[in-house]
């Protein structure tokens, strides 16, 4: 009879340290799942670079960026002479960059004339200017990389903007913008390391137990 009575505590004991086995091994199985969909929740949090930025139509075909400021949706607003705005469709810049690109290859572009001769006709076109924005490296990738390497580029570059003050006003907020960035990676980092050792601890804690 007490033979039975050990047999069947023993059982029990066996089937309760397998429960605990078992909820120990889904608890781990849940904090993995959610380690592995915070990264992709985290970094939808974080604000990607972008470019709002708007163009101003000048007389005699000159544009000037009058406002420039980091956003996740890159977009390009134009302002006519008239003072109408609109925002300009992704067919729209598409077309320009890829004139601009022609121009650029054919060594007609504003962008890599001389800052001196780019003066003193005024200033840049609506698809040089484009590609003088931060917008650039959204919507002309591939135009940019022919482009970030020369001096005379980098010169036009700050020219097309209305004035210094815009220009530098634009480079202050990217600037803020990446920081901010930064820190939210770090964070975001720090969060999943920190949940993921709490987890393992705790793991360890219940199973020992």
């Amino acid at each position: 009879m007490n033979r039975h009575i050990k047999t069947f505590s023993n059982a029990t004991i066996i089937g309760s340290m397998g429960i605990l086995v078992l909820a120990s091994m889904q608890g781990c199985g849940d904090n993995n799942q959610q380690q592995a969909q915070e990264p992709k929740n985290s970094q939808q949090n974080i604000v990607k670079e972008g470019a709002t930025v708007t163009i101003e139509e000048k007389p005699k075909g000159v544009y000037k960026i009058i406002d420039e400021v980091p956003s996740v949706n890159t977009r390009v607003i134009l302002r006519d002479v008239n003072g109408t705005e609109k925002i300009l469709s992704q067919e729209e810049i598409d077309k320009l960059v890829k004139e601009e690109e022609k121009r650029v290859e054919n060594g007609t572009s504003a962008l890599t004339k001389p800052p001196e001769e780019v003066r003193d006709s005024g200033g840049m076109g609506l698809a040089g200017t484009i590609m003088a924005s931060m917008a650039g490296a959204m919507v002309g990738s591939y135009l940019m990389n022919k482009l970030m390497n020369n001096q005379n580029y980098q010169q036009n570059r700050r020219m097309s903007y209305k004035s210094p003050s815009t220009y530098s006003r634009s480079q202050s907020s990217f600037a803020k913008a990446r920081a901010n960035n930064a820190v939210a990676k770090r964070t975001s980092s720090t969060r999943r390391s920190g949940f993921g050792s709490s987890s393992r601890s705790t793991s360890r804690s219940s199973f020992g137990g």
